[in-house]
Formats: structure tokens, C-alpha cells, sequence
């Protein structure tokens, strides 16, 4: 079955009070029913646990400290699952509860079993719900907002397409509160610096993202060949009519071409541990000549990391050009650098491979 993601943020699950709109929630369960009656598996990023845990601590204001974060959190996810539960089950479906950290995407063996564990729900036609695990998420490991989550789920279960439900009806050409003449961008074929400036970030009182961050998790999907919708998710009735083809909100068109599993992997879910530094020879070798990174063009290498490690690659403007597995430490290309692949087992006693970095684990920025 064709595989969909739906990001659901907290604006559409709140009310005014800032407790969780049960009306809200019944209306898009219902939706997505109909949309799984149509032939498709989906799997939903939720927000919505601190905002339905604030209501439970009496707070009237998003807290800052993470501590507090944490525990509206844990207090707000029973509930979350609790009200998914109840207006699914009105349908005869069953949910899953998947609390995620950017640890389980950049850590290769974690990453597959989560893939593995939310494709096997879907296959068993269950709907698996999934959050940032903002009870142990610290600042340095949060995914920033649940745009970007959603787009490295996408990634994840390979989706052919992600639908992110917003308070508005897609981007502008500017603020709609603000400028009566702003106009719907209907399709986006490429994400530039333009459209970035228009959709500037910003922030709310139950919310981390604005239009900017589901921007940028649109441009990381598309990029990976997964179709973005972004359609107003207080109204009723319009998940089903795009997916029945219906010209809604705005469309980011995926690129022709998707990456290998574990080019996603390295392009969206791993962490980089260091940089290499690249001559201008290298660097028009990855970027223009499909070729494995070489560590005769390496100039110089910054970071500590080991053998299997994810890198980045930098070219002589300060640019990050590439991302890929090393398949040598940083003390190792330190050693080699500027040398012929023929040089390296001289120098090291042994050589793991002629390239510092293969193609086939590599993907271009």
C-alpha cells in the first residue's frame, strides 16, 4: 500500500484554553480513516503533548525551562494517546505510540529498527502515532520542532508523500495577517533563498514551528523524492481531496530521484562527528564527476571521529558539498592527507580501502 505521513502540530489540536480540542482530534481521526479506506497506510506526527500537559499544570504560558518542558510533557502524552485512541476506535482502527529522539534516526542500528518496527505496524494496518520523546530530549538532541521529525519519517518509511496540516491554508507570498494582497503559492518546484526569506520563523504559544521550519522539512523531503502538502488542518474534509487529486494549499513537487536507504540515512537522519576539508580538484570531483572522495584532494580534517563515523565534506569556500561515511578516522586522514591511495598503507601499516569515503556512501548537498 502507498504510504502517507500526516503532520499534525499543536495549533490544530488545541483550544483557546490550551487544553486539546477533542472536536479538532475527532475530525481529523475521521479523515484519516477515509483516507486509509482509500488505499493508503498512514503513519501521524502528533504535537500536542506539552500543550495538553500544560492544561494539566495549571501553566498558561509554553515553559522554557526543560525540566518543566519535560514533565508537561510526560503529564500530556497519556492524554494525547488517550484521545487518538478513543476517536479512532470509533472507526475500528487501532494506534501505536512511537516516542522518537534524534539519537534513534543518527544511530544507523537504531534507525533501521525503528523503520522496521513502524513498517510492521503498518502492515498490520495499525496507525502508528509518533512524537518527539520530550521527556528525556535534551536541547542539543531535539529535532527543533516536529516539521523536521515528520520529514525524517517520511524519510524513514520511505512515503511518497508528507501532508502537513496547518493553522493556514499554505504559504504566502507574505503575511496574510498583515498584507491583505498576499497570494496562496500554489506549487514549489525548488526552495529558494526567496521563498525562505518570505516564510519567516516564527513562533507560538503551544507551538516550536511556524512557516519556516515546515519549509525547510518540505525542501529535505522533496529533496529525498516525497511529494509535501501543506493544507489548512481546521478544516474538515480536505485530506480526502487531495488525495482524490483535488489543487489544495501548497505542493512541493518531490525531485525526480530518491535516495537509497542508506543515502537518506546519511543525507537526513545521521549526525556528523567532523569535517574534511577538500582542494578544489576534490570538490569538482564529487560534485561534477560522480567520483569517491580521495585522499590525495584532502587538505585538512576537523572533528574527532572513528572509522564509520558521518562526515561532512568542505570545499575551498567554506561550503559543505557532501555528507558521507568515513572509512577512516580523523587521526588516520590526518596522517594521509594529500597523499596517493597507494601511499596510505605505507604510512598507516594497513589500508582499509582506496577511498576516504566511497560514492556509494556518500550524497551531495
Amino acid at each position: 500500500m502507498k504510504r502517507l505521513v500526516i503532520k499534525i502540530g499543536s495549533n490544530i489540536l488545541t483550544s483557546q484554553d490550551e487544553g486539546l480540542d477533542l472536536t479538532r482530534i475527532k475530525s481529523i481521526c475521521d479523515d484519516i480513516s477515509k483516507v486509509q479506506d482509500f488505499g493508503y497506510s498512514v503513519a501521524v506526527v502528533s504535537s500536542g503533548a506539552i500543550a495538553a500537559g500544560m492544561k494539566k499544570l495549571g501553566l498558561t504560558e509554553k515553559p522554557r525551562d526543560i525540566m518543566l518542558k519535560q514533565a508537561a510533557a510526560a503529564v500530556g502524552q497519556s492524554s494525547l494517546m488517550w484521545a487518538y485512541e478513543k476517536c479512532f476506535s470509533a472507526h475500528d482502527r487501532k494506534v501505536a505510540q512511537l516516542l522518537l529522539t534524534s539519537d534513534d534516526f543518527s544511530d544507523r542500528k537504531r534507525y533501521i529498527n525503528s523503520r522496521n518496527t513502524i513498517s510492521t505496524l503498518l502492515s498490520y494496518g495499525i496507525i502508528p502515532v509518533i512524537n518527539e520523546n520530550d521527556t528525556v530530549a535534551t536541547d542539543e538532541l531535539k529535532f527543533g520542532d516536529n516539521d523536521y521529525l515528520a520529514a525524517l519519517v517520511a524519510s524513514l518509511i520511505e512515503a511518497e508523500r508528507l501532508i502537513i496540516l496547518s493553522d493556514v491554508d499554505g504559504l504566502f507570498s507574505d503575511d496574510p495577517g498583515i498584507n491583505p494582497d498576499a497570494r496562496l503559492v500554489g506549487q514549489v518546484v525548488e526552495v529558494t533563498p526567496e521563498l525562505e526569506s518570505i516564510a519567516h520563523g516564527t513562533r507560538t504559544r503551544v507551538g516550536t514551528g511556524g512557516m519556516y521550519s515546515k519549509l525547510l522539512a518540505a525542501k529535505k523531503a522533496m529533496n529525498n523524492g516525497i511529494t509535501v502538502n501543506i493544507i489548512n488542518g481546521r478544516k474538515t474534509g480536505l485530506l480526502l481531496q487531495l488525495i482524490k487529486g483535488a489543487t489544495l494549499g501548497t505542493e512541493f513537487r518531490a525531485k525526480e530521484s530518491r535516495l537509497t536507504s542508506k543515502k537518506g540515512w546519511i543525507a537526513l537522519g545521521s549526525r556528523a562527528k567532523g569535517s574534511i576539508y577538500l582542494d578544489k580538484g576534490a570538490a569538482g570531483a564529487l560534485l561534477k564527476g560522480g567520483k569517491s572522495l580521495l585522499s590525495s584532494g584532502i587538505i585538512s580534517v576537523s572533528g574527532d571521529f572513528d572509522s564509520g563515523d558521518v562526515v561532512y565534506c568542505i570545499d575551498p569556500e567554506e561550503n559543505r558539498i557532501a555528507k558521507g561515511i568515513s572509512n577512516y578516522s580523523s587521526d588516520e586522514i590526518q596522517k594521509v592527507k594529500g597523499k596517493k591511495s597507494a601511499e596510505i598503507e605505507g604510512i598507516l601499516g594497513y589500508r582499509y580501502s582506496d577511498e576516504v569515503i566511497h560514492r556509494d556512501n556518500l550524497v551531495l548537498l
